[in-house]
This record gives C-alpha cells, structure tokens and sequence, in this order.
C-alpha cells in the first residue's frame, strides 16, 4: 500500500474509532465530568499547550485530577500533594485520558504515537531526539508500552524515535492492544517515587 494511502487510512482509522469510543463512553465522560465537578470544582478539564506534529503546538485535553494548591510564598506545591483521592482513581485507570479522543477528532492527535510533552522541552531535545516530532503525537505509543513511566527519558525518546522509523498499521493494531492490556493490569502507570515523570533537563 503507498505511504499517502497508509497515511489517509491511519487518519480515517483515528477519526472513526475516536468518535465511537466518545459515543461508547459519553454516559462516562459526562458522569466523571459531574464528579470532579463535584468534588473539586471547575475547571473539569485540565487543558495545556504541547507540542504536535513537528512541534506546532495545540491543547491537550485532560480530565483534571489535581488542586493548585500553593505553599506560604505562592509557590504550587508537588503533584503528589496536589493530587486529589479523585485524580488518583482516574489515573490508576487512565480514565484521566479519554478527553484526548477530541484532540484526536480535531486531528491534532493519533491514537498512536509519540507522547506529547511539554513546549519547554522542545529546544532541550538533541537533532535525533526530536525525530519525534516527525508524526502526529499519540494517546499511545511505543514507550508507553515498553515501560510508559517507568522509563528513563533517554530510553523513552529512543522507543520514540524506533516508532517513527518502523511505523505501520499492524504496528499501531499491536500497540492498541498492548495498551489495553496494561490499563486493565495497572503497569507503570507512574515514575518509582514520584506521582507523575520527573522534568526532562536535556541528555547529557
């Protein structure tokens, strides 16, 4: 099949199971919607600026799972404090992610692909490191299979940079699949000590 065509039906692909997975989980999304808005109050959704394809940024949906909270100088405090009892039942399941099946209606996002991180990292990133950045980013990847937080960055952008070289439709179908597997197991769902992934500071 030619590369265009591979490319158009990863899209439709996308598009397609995206909008049946919103329609599938609706009566859920709307029912943890309500909760955080019960139990936290607004904003529902946690909405930040990450990198896309080749690093043109867009907003990240997110439910929001944690406080801002701040320490005596106005400082926010460490996520593992602002982390809500809520926030940890979402993250434990990945319920926290599902919003991001928008981003993929508005084709910002792949169900497969390169985590999107932060804009802050994009100029820390060695020439192959961002190679990344040459897909669309994902729900999903790779790395997110192979170890997701319990990765190093280095082995994380490695995986990364594998997929973008060896991307196919059955390689994605795998990593549906796998991804599916370790959300119902729980696995590396976090960095050892630490609630979310340490801060990437460049490679050494």
């Amino acid at each position: 099949m030619p590369a265009q065509c591979t490319f158009m039906f990863k899209h439709l692909f996308d598009f397609f199971f995206s909008l049946i997975i919103i329609c599938i989980l609706s009566l859920l999304l709307v029912f943890v919607a309500l909760l955080i808005l019960i139990l936290m109050g607004k904003p529902v959704l946690f909405k930040q600026e990450r990198p896309g394809l080749y690093g043109k940024p867009f907003y990240l949906y997110k439910f929001r799972t944690m406080t801002d909270k701040r320490d005596v100088h106005g400082n926010l405090l460490s996520d593992d404090l602002r982390l809500t009892p809520i926030g940890r039942l979402l993250r434990r399941f990945s319920i926290d992610e599902l919003p991001q099946f928008f981003n993929v209606l508005e084709g910002h996002l792949s169900l497969v692909g390169p985590r999107p991180l932060l804009m802050e990292y994009l100029p820390l990133y060695s020439s192959e490191q961002f190679r990344r950045h040459n897909v669309k980013p994902g729900i999903t990847g790779w790395a997110q299979v192979n170890g997701r937080n319990a990765l190093s960055w280095e082995e994380k952008f490695k995986l990364d940079v594998w997929y973008v070289d060896n991307w196919s439709i059955w390689l994605d179908i795998k990593i549906l699949w796998l991804t599916a597997i370790k959300v119902l197991n729980r696995e590396s769902i976090n960095y050892p000590g630490e609630a979310t992934m340490t801060k990437f500071t460049g490679s050494n």
